[in-house]
C-alpha cells in the first residue's frame, strides 16, 4: 500500500501546477490569436490586406506560413487548455468570486467563453486535418447558415435577436472592464511592471469590446428582419466600420487595441495569479 500512497501524493502535489501552466498556456495562445487578429486588421485599414478576419481567418492565414500546422497545433492545444481552464472557473469558481448575481454573471460569462475557445480550438484541429482545403472556408457563410437555421426554428427571430443582445451586452462590458477595473491587482508583478503594462489591459479591453458592438447589432438586425443575410462574421462587421467615414483610421486604432489586447495575453500568461480550486487538488 505505500507505493499508490507515493503515487498518490505525487499527483496531489503535482495537479495543481499542471492546472497553473495548463492555463498559463492558454492565456499565451489567447494572446498569440488576438495578436494576429489586430495585425490582419491593421494591414486590411492600411489596405494592405483585403479585409480584416474573424479568428479562424486568422488560423487559415498561419497555414500559409512555414510551419504553420505546427503553429496551428500548437494554438490549438492552447486553446483547449484555456476552455478547460475557463470551464474550471466557472464550475468550481476558481477566482473565488463567490455565489452573489454579479458573481454568477462572470461566471456564466467564463463558461461561454470556454464554449468559445473551445469551439475555436476544435477548429484549428479540423484545419490539420484537411489541411489542402484551407483558404476555402467561409466565416460569413458558416454564420449566416447557422442564422438561417436560427430563424427556421420556432420563434427564431426572437432568438436571434436575443443572441445579438448577449453579443452587445459582452462588448458593453469589455468596454465598462477596460475603462474601470484594475487590471494590475490579477499580476504577481512589481508595481512598477503593472503600472506598464495594465494600459495594454484597458485598452485591449474597451477595443475589443467595440470591435464585438457590430456583430452583435448585424444579429439584431437579422433577427428583427428575419434575414440571416444581415448576419455579419467578426471580421465582415469590421470591414463595414472601415467603410464609414473615416472608417480606415477607426479600423486601425480598434486594431492597435486588439493587439494591445493580445500582449496584454502574454503577460497574464506569465505573471497572472492563478489558484487552481482546493475542489479539484484535494
Amino acid at each position: 500500500m505505500a507505493l499508490p500512497r507515493r503515487l498518490l501524493g505525487l499527483r496531489r502535489l503535482d495537479l495543481p501546477r499542471l492546472l497553473e501552466w495548463a492555463a498559463r498556456l492558454g492565456y499565451a495562445a489567447r494572446g498569440l490569436v488576438y495578436c494576429g487578429l489586430g495585425a490582419i486588421a491593421l494591414l486590411a485599414a492600411l489596405d494592405l490586406m483585403p479585409q480584416a478576419r474573424g479568428a479562424k481567418g486568422v488560423l487559415e492565414t498561419w497555414a500559409g506560413w512555414p510551419l504553420g500546422t505546427v503553429l496551428i497545433g500548437a494554438v490549438g492545444c492552447g486553446l483547449t487548455a484555456f476552455a478547460a481552464w475557463r470551464a474550471i472557473e466557472a464550475v468550481f469558481d476558481a477566482d473565488r468570486h463567490g455565489t452573489a448575481p454579479k458573481a454568477w454573471a462572470i461566471r456564466a460569462g467564463q463558461a461561454i467563453s470556454g464554449l468559445v475557445y473551445g469551439g475555436l480550438a476544435l477548429s484549428a484541429f479540423e484545419l490539420l486535418d484537411v489541411f489542402e482545403d484551407f483558404g476555402e472556408a467561409d466565416e460569413t457563410e458558416d454564420l449566416r447558415q447557422t442564422s438561417a437555421a436560427v430563424l427556421s426554428a420556432p420563434h427564431g427571430d426572437w432568438l436571434l435577436i436575443l443572441a445579438g443582445l448577449v453579443v452587445v451586452g459582452f462588448g458593453v462590458g469589455n468596454v465598462i472592464q477596460g475603462l474601470a477595473q484594475d487590471f494590475g491587482h490579477r499580476l504577481a508583478c512589481d508595481k512598477v511592471l503593472r503600472r506598464r503594462v495594465e494600459p495594454l489591459a484597458k485598452v485591449g479591453y474597451a477595443a475589443r469590446g467595440l470591435a464585438t458592438l457590430p456583430v452583435g447589432v448585424f444579429l439584431v438586425l437579422a433577427g428583427l428582419q428575419a434575414r440571416a443575410d444581415e448576419a455579419r462574421s467578426w471580421g465582415q462587421a469590421l470591414q463595414t466600420v472601415e467603410q464609414q467615414p473615416f472608417g480606415g483610421f477607426v479600423l486601425g486604432a480598434l486594431a492597435a487595441g486588439l493587439i494591445a489586447f493580445g500582449l496584454f495575453g502574454f503577460v497574464e500568461a506569465r505573471y497572472r495569479r492563478i489558484s487552481p480550486p482546493q475542489d479539484l487538488v484535494t
